[in-house]
């Protein structure tokens, strides 16, 4: 049985590693001084594409714009 000592602290805080990762990311984000600060807040949006399903057919997809949390 492995020791709780050896494994990484985020996991052993419960958090996944993308969510460990996002949070150490807007930190740094938030300690930058103008103009880095507002070039990396706008890399921080992302866009996706959504497809429904439905009777094994898709309909059409939407593109969805969100930040990061």
């Amino acid at each position: 049985m492995a020791s709780n000592a050896a494994a990484p602290f985020w996991r052993a805080a419960g958090m996944t590693y993308i969510s460990y990762s996002n949070i150490c990311a807007s930190l740094v984000r938030g300690c930058l001084k103008e103009p880095h600060k507002t070039e990396a807040l706008t890399r921080e949006k992302v866009h996706f594409s959504f497809t429904q399903w439905k009777s094994g057919k898709p309909e059409k997809p939407s593109i969805i714009s969100d930040t990061v949390e």
